[in-house]
């Protein structure tokens, strides 16, 4: 699963990197948690991109209550065409999540150990998410979620976990945003593990298990 990242990235880089323009500056997050507002990218109302936030846990449009929970934060690219909770989403509500690093933890014989993983560049990179739109019963509350996809992972990173975040590449952004498309079988082919060639992963303290540690101390390698 990918249930922590980072995103430290100035405005201004990830305004460039994805041709689309903020209206708030993004302060570095060190340990994002779900259930917090998350900043993505997708299409807008008439076609233009927008950077805006939304929650990470998604609450499906069709749930008749909001759930009391975290809400479903990955989704799982062998079935996210299928399952009831992603289906609609992944026809027309697709979203790009900036991100310049994620954790995961490892089962070892001493417990969990968390480990730090990132391009070996030090580049912000674009996870691929869905989002919804839930309305509450007489449209007296809407929330608006996200969920990040998950797929196998690649060699290097098989031996800390059994699942990575789907990282799509700027070559295709055009093609993951665009909610105009009908070509599923396009899409999910986009839904493949990164090349382990260009990233890098090392161990990293306990202090990112608690989501409120929101600091660089949670990026320190272990020595």
């Amino acid at each position: 699963m990918c249930g922590r990242y980072t995103l430290t990235t100035s405005s201004h880089l990830i305004e460039t990197l994805f041709s689309v323009e903020s209206t708030q500056e993004l302060k570095p997050r060190y340990n994002i948690a779900p259930t917090q507002q998350i900043p993505l990218v997708r299409i807008a109302a008439g076609g233009v991109k927008e950077l805006v936030e939304l929650r990470w846990g998604l609450i499906p449009g069709w749930s008749r209550e909001r759930k009391a929970d975290h809400g479903i934060i990955n989704a799982r690219a062998e079935t996210v065409r299928i399952k009831p909770s992603f289906r609609g989403p992944f026809r027309s509500r697709r979203c790009l999540v900036p991100a310049d690093g994620y954790y995961e933890w490892q089962s070892t014989d001493g417990g969990k150990q968390p480990h730090y993983i990132r391009m070996k560049d030090g580049a912000p990179f674009a996870l691929a998410g869905l989002w919804d739109l839930w309305v509450g019963k007489g449209g007296s509350t809407a929330i608006e979620s996200c969920t990040i996809i998950t797929t196998v992972p690649n060699q290097m990173l098989s031996p800390i976990h059994a699942r990575m975040p789907v990282i799509i590449g700027p070559e295709n952004y055009g093609q993951w945003l665009d909610h105009e498309t009908s070509d599923v079988e396009s899409l999910q082919i986009l839904l493949r593990p990164f090349l382990e060639d260009a990233m890098e992963a090392y161990p990293v303290s306990q202090v990112v298990n608690n989501p409120r540690n929101d600091t660089e101390e949670c990026l320190v390698p272990l020595s």
